[in-house]
């Protein structure tokens, strides 16, 4: 077990602690791994009732995956130790979704990629003024993976497909708003929340007895807006509406969106389209890791991850440029199942 994930019990509770402070907790293939094989092992104990995900020191709960990892697997195996760290991470993403017994994720603080996949599938998800939820990965040429094409695709008027692409930035408040949290919490509550929870009172009622009224969510004047500019799976007919809006908000997001990687905007929205057909949460993981397994080898993951975490000049080369340029074959192509023997399947 290493030392980056820790596990403990304390009264009825077992917890998963990520502790990668200078990381901001991002997740590695052997914290996903460690984190899985201690959810198994206390699934069939009876003296744990619940189980909570939270971390060590820091600001952040957990700010995504092991990007670094990914781009050398990219750059050096052809995706090989990628594709193996995306396998085991969306097993313990359905693992959590699946589990037996209630999962409390504190989302305290930075909350982002891989940080969403283990908070998300939780039966609690605790939002404090720290909070601060994305799925950023257009930015580098993925796509909101762990989940997130089931999590956003279920969300009201649109917000999970500009969530999706724009990779914009909730706070606590407006994580609570959109349903990506099911309670929201002072931050300094937080230990007495967890020590009634190992003391075996009711997690709905602790979580709901140290409840506080958030502030306004910032998101909640735009909602209108953004259901009327995001309503289309186009990302050209997204482009265009927003352009014939002489509004500021629809300026800066008109920017924001030509920042990204068009290849991986449209395979957002294709994303989300598809899971919310789905009925199976295992479906949309197997969707997502077809998906992953191809994005992660197209040039732009590897360009996103220069020009934003390692040259850090934020002016990455998109390939293919332009949403034009992003064809409906290249699109069937990444989303086209996997040899049988490929296939992603659930523990």
């Amino acid at each position: 077990m290493t030392e980056e994930l820790l596990t403990r019990r304390a009264g009825a509770v077992a917890y998963c602690t990520l502790n990668r402070p200078k990381a901001i907790h991002a997740l590695t293939h052997e914290m996903c791994r460690d984190m899985s094989e201690a959810l198994q092992s206390w699934e069939g104990d009876d003296a744990v009732k619940a189980v909570i995900i939270d971390h060590s020191e820091g600001r952040g709960f957990c700010s995504g995956g092991d990007i670094n990892l990914l781009r050398q697997s990219a750059l050096n195996d052809e995706g090989k130790a990628g594709r193996a760290f995306f396998y085991d991470e969306y097993r313990l993403n359905h693992q959590i979704f699946t589990y037996p017994k209630p999962v409390v994720a504190f989302m305290d603080g930075i909350t982002m990629g891989g940080g969403v996949g283990i908070s998300q599938p939780a039966t609690f998800r605790v939002a404090t003024e720290n909070t601060r939820f994305a799925m950023p990965e257009t930015g580098i040429g993925l796509f909101p993976d762990v989940g997130g094409g089931w999590y956003l695709s279920r969300l009201e008027g649109r917000i999970g497909q500009f969530l999706a692409i724009t990779g914009a930035r909730l706070d606590g408040a407006e994580c609570l708003w959109a349903g990506l949290a099911t309670h929201y919490l002072p931050a300094e509550a937080l230990p007495e929340a967890k020590r009634r929870i190992e003391a075996g009172h009711d997690i709905a009622g602790v979580l709901s007895s140290l409840a506080t009224t958030p502030p306004d969510p910032k998101i909640a004047p735009h909602a209108a807006t953004i259901r009327r500019h995001f309503a289309s799976d186009r990302l050209e007919d997204i482009l265009t509406s927003l352009e014939k809006d002489d509004s500021e908000w629809a300026a800066k997001e008109l920017a924001t969106l030509r920042s990204k990687s068009p290849q991986a905007c449209k395979v957002s929205l294709r994303q989300l389209k598809e899971s919310k057909s789905l009925g199976d949460f295992a479906d949309n993981m197997a969707m997502e890791y077809r998906i992953a397994s191809r994005v992660l080898t197209k040039p732009d993951f590897a360009e996103g991850v220069r020009a934003v975490i390692v040259d850090k000049d934020h002016a990455p080369k998109w390939n293919p440029a332009t949403p034009e340029g992003v064809s409906a074959e290249t699109l069937d192509a990444i989303f086209a199942q996997l040899a049988a023997n490929e296939e992603w399947k659930p523990l």
